[in-house]
């Protein structure tokens, strides 16, 4: 092997998965030092960015404790379908959190007790740092990389506080009025020790499973039939036009990336299907999902069949993952199932995940495995 260039030999291994490198960088030191080069790490990274989608999932074992598990595609040697590998990851310095979001293969983790501290953490690399508190409690949450300062951010959006008259233990009350509809941003510049207020907006944002971000902007739902979009660079929010799917008989589902493009997903109650958008130039209807091939049997057991009509996918309960290079769209079911339907055949089969005897309840975000250090954007 040491006969071979490097260049051959940076070839061959950025196009390794990502756990296969742990073993890779013990083979010798020469190895291990390109593997941790940041030139290194950012082709990896590229590489692996241009493949199927891989997903992080949150798995809560017990009330106060969860688990991160790295879910991969792969072939059934039986069937040659698609299903998901799943593999237990290192643990974050934090035993209960909500998982927010995954940047460039970093995950933002919100602690639900006792502090509701955020964490911006790299399961792979397992380095993590704590990010500055808020004075209340988080809102809306978005993660994403700024390409003109290199710098990540994170921006928390809340529904404007006002104070009302009232004193419990000698300190006044303050809540959120029922009748305002503002909404208070602050950004924080991840290395920094505080975050910025950015003023508010007449609007409040609705509640998104995962960040939008595409582009170097993160979107979110705001208020009905809107859209919003902030820029990272400019920080600056603009209204993004809607699609056609959001009329009179168009029902405003969630955003989601499809292959590096802002989608939408919407139910048509006339044609009683799925509409899934594509912002390109503009607007484009791509795919639908008729409500006959969503049918779906729960027996007690937990496993799934597609074979009893008396069932049907309740249209909230469903949430559009991503789109396989092969054209099958993945879907997940009740935080239960993930399944994988095509749109071509109008088929639809279950990926059957298994996390080693843990209950099938989880959370589910797209992410790129990266060998990213955070000390390498914080220090910068």
């Amino acid at each position: 092997m040491d006969r071979l260039p490097q260049e051959l030999v940076l070839e061959i291994l950025s196009r390794l998965p990502l756990p296969s490198l742990g073993q890779s960088k013990s083979v010798c030191r020469a190895w291990r030092i390109l593997i941790q080069d940041r030139v290194f790490v950012d082709k990896h990274f590229k590489r692996m960015a241009d493949n199927d989608s891989t997903f992080i999932l949150q798995i809560a074992n017990q009330p106060n404790q969860n688990s991160l598990y790295f879910g991969d595609f792969s072939n059934n040697p039986d069937d040659g379908k698609a299903m998901m590998i799943t593999k237990r990851l290192s643990m974050p310095p934090i035993l209960n959190f909500h998982l927010v979001s995954s940047c460039d293969g970093l995950l933002c983790l919100r602690a639900t007790y006792p502090s509701f501290q955020l964490c911006i953490y790299n399961p792979f690399t397992w380095d993590h740092i704590e990010l500055p508190k808020l004075s209340h409690r988080a809102g809306n949450l978005g993660f994403g990389f700024d390409a003109t300062t290199k710098k990540y951010k994170v921006v928390e959006i809340s529904l404007k506080r006002t104070t009302r008259r009232g004193f419990r233990r000698g300190r006044q009350i303050t809540a959120a009025s029922s009748s305002s509809s503002e909404s208070v941003v602050h950004v924080l510049t991840v290395g920094s020790p505080t975050w910025r207020n950015l003023g508010s907006l007449p609007f409040h944002f609705m509640w998104q499973n995962s960040q939008v971000l595409v582009n170097g902007k993160l979107h979110w739902i705001a208020t009905e039939h809107m859209i919003m979009s902030f820029d990272l660079a400019t920080e600056e929010f603009k209204e993004v036009p809607m699609p056609d799917c959001i009329g009179f008989n168009g029902k405003f589902h969630e955003l989601v990336v499809l292959r590096g493009c802002l989608s939408a997903v919407s139910f048509d109650d006339d044609a009683e299907e799925w509409e899934i958008w594509v912002m390109r130039e503009c607007w484009v209807k791509e795919f639908s999902i008729g409500v006959d091939v969503t049918k779906i049997l729960w027996p007690n057991d937990g496993r799934v069949s597609w074979n009893n009509p008396r069932y049907f996918l309740p249209r909230k309960c469903i949430r559009v993952l991503c789109l396989l290079r092969s054209g099958e769209i993945i879907l997940k079911y009740r935080n239960k199932v993930v399944v994988a339907y095509d749109p071509h055949g109008r088929t639809i089969h279950d990926l059957r995940l298994t996390f080693e005897g843990i209950p099938r309840c989880f959370k589910a975000v797209v992410h790129v495995a990266s060998l990213i250090k955070i000390d390498n954007f914080v220090n910068t």
